[in-house]
């Protein structure tokens, strides 16, 4: 007399449908992780009311008639390198805020960009928030 069943139940897992799902949440999270950073271009400049200065922060402001500025006195483009390296001083822990009119030709801008990444300073592109 055989007692056993025709049908037998495989006892082995089937991992195809576990790396599937693995495989489309991989796919997921490195599509929204680039997602995150090309948000994080823009910046809101902030407000201030006070007389509080930020001492780690020097500001180079152009103007719509490709003038230089820093921190409010005005520069040369020839001897803008040397001034800003004057300001900056030895330790070169100051951040370079670079601050353009809209409407300022692109290589005014390329050329404080140029200077700070020739001498090993941290910079920001100043935008206005939406």
């Amino acid at each position: 007399m055989n007692l056993r069943g025709r049908n037998k139940v495989n006892p082995n897992f089937n991992m195809s449908s576990m790396t599937d799902i693995v495989f489309l949440l991989l796919i997921f999270f490195m599509l929204t992780s680039t997602l995150v950073t090309v948000s994080a271009i823009d910046v809101l400049l902030p407000k201030a009311g006070g007389k509080t200065e930020n001492q780690t922060s020097i500001a180079v402001t152009i103007t719509k008639d490709s003038d230089f500025y820093i921190d409010k006195s005005k520069v040369s483009s020839n001897s803008l390198e040397q001034e800003l390296l004057n300001k900056v001083g030895v330790n070169k822990e100051k951040t370079v805020v670079i601050r353009g009119d809209q409407n300022v030709p692109y290589k005014n801008v390329m050329q404080v960009i140029d200077i700070a990444n020739r001498n090993k300073l941290k910079m920001i592109l100043a935008v206005k928030g939406r």
